[in-house]
Formats: structure tokens, C-alpha cells, sequence
């Protein structure tokens, strides 16, 4: 070997102990993997689950992000037969994450290990989830609420600009659907038109997108319901409402919006397209007309 490839592994080998990771035991876990996977390690039962909430419909967002937060775990837990791997070995793991201040990180990990832990039970590979012991040992990271206007008078000023705006592809009724509808900004922005009903004035959408995981019927105001027939153009009836610019069968960036806001003098501490939720909340509950109004839907 060359001293550069030595180098290499030394630092690699510094790298994962400093996250509590033995390397000698990624070296075998490699070797392992070579020669082929058990069936009950931890890394064939991901690949299992994440291949079972595909086929239940999970939205390809939604399992992009699981296996993403998955392959954190992968290299130190995934060649071990997930009846050896204990609490320890999992908070290493978390705390490696940690260490770099990602705690939500760490947190959602957490949770998605414990899904594939309790389908690993429910096949008969596993007899229990190590990962509610390690609920009180994670630092809880600050909630942090998306900027929004809740003053009348501000938001008046907001949805005149953007009607007066005029920005590239569907960019500007995006926003003008964000004002009247208040939907979560990935629900509009992966919202295709077989899922609008022109004749009832409604909008359906899929269980999958919703974060309660409920089919949600959103009713459309004329507002709405014109400039949805504005986009309608020639595009076919499974297409996206807001296709990319430079790709229409992909959904609009989810930072175009936020680069509008921005263009029109509404910088992302003032407000973003998330924050159009809070503000409904706050000035429909104000006005005294509806109470109760809450946005976990």
C-alpha cells in the first residue's frame, strides 16, 4: 500500500473511534458484506421495511428522507444481526450526530430505527426495540417557529404585492394559491390536477402528503379555482400544477417560493411560504368568525 492510502485509513480509523465506532468491527462488517448479507441483519430488515412502506404508498419525499437518515446507521450497525445490537450500540451511533449539533438529526434517526426495530418484532426477528430507552438521553433540539405576519395590515400589504406580481413559469400563482388556501407548501408544490375537482371545487389530497396521514378535501374559492384554470394550459391530467421551470416532470424547487417572497420585499425573518399557515391560524382565530382553528392538519 501507499503511504497515501495508509494515511487514508488512519484517518478513517480516527474518525470512527471518535464516534465510539470500533473499526476493526467495520472492517469485518465490510467482509461480510462481500461474501453476502444475513437475512436478519440490520441492513437487509432496513432495506425490507423501506421496500415495504414503498409498496404501502409512502410518499418517494418521505422514504427518500428515511433511507437517507438510515445511512447513518448503515456503517456501524448494518452487518450485525439486529438481535446483537443493543441500546449502546444505537446511541453511539446517535451521539456521533450529536456531536455535530445535528439533534433533530439525531432524533428522527432515533425514531425511523425504532421502525425498522419493530417490523424486525412483528416478522419474528427481533424481540424488542432498544430505542425508547434512549428517548431522555438525546438533547432535545429548540422548536423553531417559520416567520410569518400575523398583523391584518402587513399581510393586506403582502397579498397586494403578489398580485401584482409577475414571476417566471407558475411562480406567481403559487403564491397566489398560498394566500387563499394555506396549504403546507410540499402538499401545493407535488399537487397534480387529477386530484382537482373543477365542477365540486375541490382539491383532495392524498393521504401520503398529509402530515396526519389522512386524506385531506380542501374546498376552492373562485379566487382560487380562476387561477388554477390560468395553469390548467394543455398539460396532461397526472401532471404536476407547478412543474420545474427546467424540468416539468418535476415539482417546483421549494425554494422558488421563498426566492419570491424575497423578491418582493418579504425576506425569509418576515415571512415564508410555511408561515402562511400560521398566519391564517393567527387572524382567522382573531377575527372572531372561527375558533379553534389549528394547523396539524
Amino acid at each position: 500500500m501507499t503511504l497515501e492510502e495508509l494515511r487514508a485509513l488512519r484517518n478513517n480509523a480516527t474518525r470512527l473511534l471518535r464516534q465510539d465506532i470500533d473499526p476493526g468491527a467495520v472492517q469485518q462488517s465490510r467482509k461480510a458484506r462481500r461474501r453476502g448479507r444475513a437475512p436478519t441483519t440490520f441492513d437487509v430488515i432496513a432495506d425490507e421495511f423501506l421496500e415495504k412502506r414503498r409498496l404501502e404508498g409512502l410518499a418517494e419525499t418521505t422514504l427518500s428522507k428515511k433511507a437517507w437518515l438510515l445511512d447513518f446507521a448503515r456503517e456501524a450497525l448494518g452487518i450485525m444481526p439486529i438481535t446483537d445490537i443493543r441500546p449502546r450500540d444505537v446511541l453511539a451511533v446517535l451521539r456521533a450526530i450529536e456531536s455535530k449539533g445535528n439533534y433533530e438529526t439525531a432524533k428522527r434517526l432515533r425514531t425511523t430505527i425504532g421502525e425498522v426495530f419493530r417490523y424486525a418484532v412483528a416478522t419474528l426477528r427481533a424481540e424488542t426495540d432498544p430505542t425508547p430507552v434512549l428517548r431522555g438521553a438525546l438533547i432535545s433540539p429548540k422548536v423553531r417557529q417559520m416567520p410569518a405576519i400575523t398583523e391584518e395590515a402587513e399581510f393586506g400589504r403582502l397579498v397586494r404585492a403578489i398580485w401584482r406580481y409577475e414571476g417566471r413559469g407558475g411562480t406567481a400563482k403559487a403564491l397566489k394559491l398560498m394566500a387563499p388556501l394555506f396549504p403546507r407548501p410540499g402538499e401545493l408544490r407535488h399537487a397534480r390536477w387529477s386530484e382537482i375537482d373543477f365542477n365540486k371545487a375541490v382539491w383532495t389530497i392524498p393521504a401520503e402528503r398529509m402530515k396526519m396521514r389522512r386524506e385531506h378535501r380542501k374546498p376552492l374559492p373562485p379566487a382560487a379555482l380562476h387561477i388554477l384554470l390560468d395553469l390548467r394550459g394543455t398539460s396532461g391530467p397526472e401532471d404536476y400544477l407547478l412543474p420545474a421551470v427546467t424540468d416539468p416532470d418535476r415539482p417546483m424547487s421549494e425554494n422558488t417560493m421563498n426566492a419570491a417572497l424575497e423578491r418582493l420585499g418579504f425576506p425569509g425573518e418576515r415571512m415564508t411560504p410555511h408561515g402562511f399557515r400560521a398566519t391564517a391560524s393567527t387572524l382567522l382565530n382573531e377575527s372572531g368568525r372561527i375558533t379553534g382553528l389549528s394547523g396539524s392538519r
